[in-house]
């Protein structure tokens, strides 16, 4: 027990800071010789001081962390010695004192270990105890009662133990059958106890559960590791990742270590460099990767004081700043501290892939799976060879002796669909420096790095191994500002970099036609044919501008002026790629920030665009974009809008901007009503026909048209009439409304369905000339989908009470109107701007706040108290924030010309923002 319990110098703290042994000695006899033999009294007494002992071990382990918040190994190996201190006196008070035993038999012999990351001597603030009592043969009712009265003790402590009492014969068993088991078992640490037991324990386990087993056991921790991926979302870019089971976290190094410990017997990871697995350099970065992701996670450990390992957006903030993270020119703290989170995990990746391959060289792992799908040998350039089933360079200095060969690599993996050789990976980011000015304007270079892009059909590939490598960067420097670039919002869900590269991934897609079904204008405008040097190079610079305190369109459009030139692009290319980028969010903005129902943001569109080609284009740009934002961005409701804004500006760049005629819209429309209600009488239509204003024409579909026309027929002034059916085509519930006029009714609608949970994306209501409302709503559940059929009659039955005034909604919204505590991390600025140019007869009001629950009842309430008509509502939502866009007069049916009254009705709309977020964080 001596010999495990002695003093380490490496811990963040004296270890006599940590836990003072011979005072604590000192106690326990002392507490125990005034226990006077009681056993209850003995344990109680221990616990007292152990209990002490261990919250003023953890109190020193934690300043001295804060004090030095990157020194994680010295932390971890801190807790891990503390917890030793503990588990060995609570075995000395009940081996000793509880049940003492003055002559034991062979058979009473008990040896106790540390298993699993306990074992390894790696222990985060939370993380769990795992013991192992090992008896000879059979547990004695002696070993029975230590066992039991030790564990009671640690369970009194509040520490979370994970315990197993066997024989070695049955550690063999079970290590046989369980890889998560036989993985803990290697682990093994002795503790105290029987030594010369825990000494054959250890030879038999190598000589009969070990040897022998390892291709078996690899191939087992590595569908392990894909699983584990697979459950994290399959991506190392998650934008909240899990530091311990994510791609690239802290499991992936564990399971290199285990790998090499099971088939070199090592006993430390610095190890590797000795039997041949990693150079220095690479073990350089591995440790580092290492005690960087420790450092997060018992950071997160000692924030939430769970054992959680997920980096929520709101821990982020706070960890950031444990560790000393700082605001930058444009960047907050979080996304820098996030930059370096992702950039060792991408680090971890490629140590992965290079340990693998030695494996492989080894002949412990199997083949790689195309490798055995495809057993025939591909044909290769000269110079290259393949090994393994991955394309490696035959001769390294003749390889180096061409700068021009590292962009000729990547062509030849993608030309022949072999995975790069990490021995060749290594030798490109070993010469990385020769890619240089040189390099970069060379004609040849320009041509190879095109052809990457467009001429092997998945770019990606080759992209996402240049990013990771440094290439890419070395070749477009411009770009290494956003390589693990994470941008601080619940919207994107990739770094700015692998965004990118998701971008084009989905161009490339729809080039494949593997989504003609899911974008049918996309796929049909790159049929027709667009310039395809300009749209790729376009998609690549598109967000390079980002992590500046500038405008990141801006930025980038001034940064794409300098490189795709550099990428030998032609001078009216590189006009187009510019404007391209300078303007990548307009038809995204136009499309779901206003209303295209009106014809001057179709005019506005159509003029800023100019041309068919920029509009294709822009169009196919866009889609991807949204597309590359993560995994549920798109949907049917972004793909309606952009489809239509499409169309119609096609159509108005065809026939001229005169066919955007508001007057031509309604007559159309009236004909169309007509068609489809052939069935009514012309008295009766000609009534339908007349009671409504020339808005109500232009602003909605002729199926709307026919809805309110059957709900307004014999509507009497004390009815509300209410239709709720799903369109299909947006991917929402279409709410339609008809009932008596009054003051604020926009705003009851809005309080009515925030109640039901239902979030609105698009919104109109119109005055008939005999004094009815009439408006239409679509609206999505929580999941941005529609609401199922079931689910209809209690909206229904909700929005009624609400108008009818049995629900109060200001009053009902309070308990529902909060906003998650991981969400409460982003800081989003309110920004109000009026519009009186954006419409022919409406001031167009722009909120761009936080979103949450109440916040369209709360504006638009406020709006109503101020007697602002809101003719419609366009709501556009990106994450954490979002743009509500109101179409509104005055009471006298006029534009807001007036600045006073302006400024007036923006205090009231903060006002309102600012409460309600207040009201939402309580």
């Amino acid at each position: 027990m001596k010999d495990a319990i002695s003093s380490p110098d490496d811990l963040i703290r004296p270890a006599g800071d940590i836990f003072d042994k011979s005072a604590i000695e000192a106690r326990l006899a002392e507490a125990l010789a005034a226990a006077d033999g009681d056993t209850m009294t003995l344990r109680r007494a221990a616990v007292t001081v152990l209990s002490d002992a261990l919250a003023k071990g953890r109190e020193a382990i934690a300043a001295g962390f804060s004090d030095h918040p990157f020194a994680a190994r010295a932390t971890v190996r801190a807790y891990s010695w503390l917890t030793d201190c503990i588990i060995l006196s609570a075995l000395d008070v009940a081996q000793h004192h509880l049940h003492p035993l003055a002559t034991p038999t062979s058979s009473e012999s008990i040896a106790v270990f540390a298993v699993g990351g306990y074992g390894r001597g790696e222990m985060a603030p939370q993380s769990d105890v795992d013991l192992l009592f090992l008896t000879p043969y059979k547990i004695t009712p002696w070993a029975e009662s230590v066992i039991e009265s030790m564990l009671y003790m640690l369970w009194d402590l509040k520490m979370k133990v994970g315990h197993a009492s066997r024989t070695i014969r049955d550690c063999l068993r079970l290590g046989g059958e369980d890889f998560t088991i036989r993985t803990s078992l290697l682990e093994h640490r002795f503790l105290a106890g029987d030594r010369q037991l825990a000494d054959h324990f250890k030879k038999r386990l190598w000589h009969e559960l070990f040897e022998g087993s390892e291709r078996e056991f690899i191939e087992a921790k590595l569908e392990e590791r894909d699983a584990r991926h697979e459950k994290q979302g399959g991506q190392r870019y998650m934008v909240e990742p899990n530091v311990k089971e994510g791609k690239g976290g802290l499991r992936d190094l564990q399971s290199l270590f285990w790998i090499a410990k099971y088939l070199h017997r090592v006993d430390s990871a610095a190890e590797l460099v000795n039997v041949g697995m990693f150079t220095e350099d690479e073990f350089d970065t591995f440790a580092t990767a290492e005690n960087f992701l420790w450092a997060v996670r018992c950071h997160i450990h000692l924030l939430t004081n769970r054992p959680t390992d997920q980096l929520t957006f709101d821990l982020q903030v706070e960890v950031a700043e444990r560790m000393g993270y700082t605001d930058t020119a444009g960047r907050r703290a979080v996304e820098v501290f996030m930059q370096e989170y992702f950039r060792h995990a991408t680090a971890v990746g490629d140590l992965t892939r290079i340990f693998l391959t030695k494996l492989e060289a080894a002949h412990v792992k199997s083949e790689p799976l195309l490798q055995r799908i495809f057993r025939r040998k591909r044909k290769l350039k000269a110079g290259y060879e393949e090994v393994h089933g991955r394309l490696a360079i035959v001769d390294e200095d003749a390889f180096l002796s061409d700068p021009l060969n590292i962009l000729r690599l990547f062509e030849e993996g993608l030309r022949t669909g072999l995975l790069i050789h990490p021995d060749a990976m290594r030798l490109v980011t070993a010469h990385l420096e020769l890619i240089d000015d040189d390099f970069r304007n060379d004609p040849k270079a320009r041509k190879l790095f095109l052809d990457l892009l467009l001429k092997h059909g998945n770019p990606e590939r080759a992209l996402r191994r240049m990013n990771e490598l440094g290439v890419l960067s070395a070749v477009i420097p411009e770009f290494e500002p956003i390589v693990a670039l994470m941008q601080f919002n619940m919207y994107h869900s990739y770094t700015v970099d692998e965004h990118t590269i998701q971008c084009i991934s989905n161009l490339a897609q729809i080039e494949r036609g593997e989504l003609v079904e899911n974008l049918p204008l996309s796929s049909s405008i790159l049929e027709e044919g667009v310039n395809r040097r300009v749209l790729y190079v376009a998609l690549l610079l598109h967000d390079i501008g980002k992590g500046r305190d500038e405008d990141h369109s801006i930025v980038g459009a001034r940064i794409a002026r300098k490189v795709a030139p550099r990428l030998g692009l032609k001078p009216k290319e590189v006009d187009t790629v510019e404007w391209l980028v300078r303007y990548h969010l307009l038809m995204s903005d136009m499309a779901q920030k206003r209303d295209i129902a009106d014809p001057r943001t179709v005019r506005d569109f159509a003029k800023a665009v100019q041309t068919k080609e920029r509009l294709d284009l822009l169009c196919v740009l866009t889609v991807c974009d949204i597309r590359g934002v993560g995994p549920n961005t798109w949907n049917n409701w972004k793909a309606s809008l952009l489809r239509a804004l499409y169309r119609q500006t096609r159509r108005a760049m065809e026939g001229g901007l005169e066919d955007l005629n508001r007057e031509q819209r309604g007559s159309d429309a009236k004909r169309n009503l007509r068609d489809a209600l052939d069935d009514w009488p012309a008295r009766d239509l000609k009534h339908e026909t007349a009671r409504h204003y020339p808005p109500y024409w232009q602003g909605l579909h002729v199926t709307a048209h026919v809805v309110f026309a059957r709900l307004l027929r014999d509507l009497s002034e004390d009815e509300i009439a209410i239709d709720l059916s799903i369109d299909e085509d947006r991917d929402a519930t279409r709410a339609c409304f008809a009932l008596a006029d009054h003051p604020g009714i926009f705003s009851r609608l809005a309080g009515a369905l925030a109640l039901v949970g239902a979030n609105v994306v698009d919104a109109r209501t119109y005055t008939s000339k005999d004094g009815f409302a009439t408006a239409a709503f679509w609206i999505q559940d929580s999941d941005g989908h529609p609401y199922e059929a079931a689910r209809l009659p209690r909206l229904r039955d909700m929005i009624r009470k609400t108008l009818k005034g049995e629900v109060v909604a200001a009053q009902a919204i309070r308990s529902r109107d909060k906003i998650k505590k991981r969400e409460r991390a982003f800081k989003v600025p309110t920004h109000i701007t009026f519009d009186n140019e954006g419409s022919e007869i409406y001031t167009i009001i722009e909120v761009d706040t936080r979103d949450r629950p109440g916040l369209l009842y709360d504006l638009t309430r406020t709006l109503a108290d101020s007697n602002v008509y809101i003719n419609s509502a366009v709501i556009a939502t990106y994450g954490e924030q979002v743009v509500d866009t109101f179409y509104v007069k005055d009471m006298f049916g006029l534009k807001f010309h007036s600045e006073p009254k302006r400024q007036a009705l923006e205090r009231k709309l903060r006002r309102a923002i600012t409460e309600g977020a207040e009201r939402a964080v309580t």
